[in-house]
């Protein structure tokens, strides 16, 4: 499943701020690092049995079951 996870000009831009530029390719590999850390975070709220990431919860996301 392709979805655009990032914006890019955001992105873009806080490489530009460290004058840094991004080359060929590294924005579609961005796109699915951050695609999968993001299913992977999902999937911990399932096997956690949280239904709603909310900033108290989001421990659980992250995997950090030791807080």
């Amino acid at each position: 499943m392709k979805n655009n996870v990032l914006n890019k000009t955001a992105v873009k831009n806080i490489f530009a701020m460290h004058d840094r530029q991004l080359g060929k390719g590294a924005m579609e590999m961005l796109e699915e690092h951050i695609s999968r850390e993001l299913n992977t975070m999902a999937k911990r709220m399932v096997e956690g049995n949280t239904k709603r990431l909310v900033p108290d919860l989001f421990w659980v996301a992250l995997g950090k079951w030791n807080k």
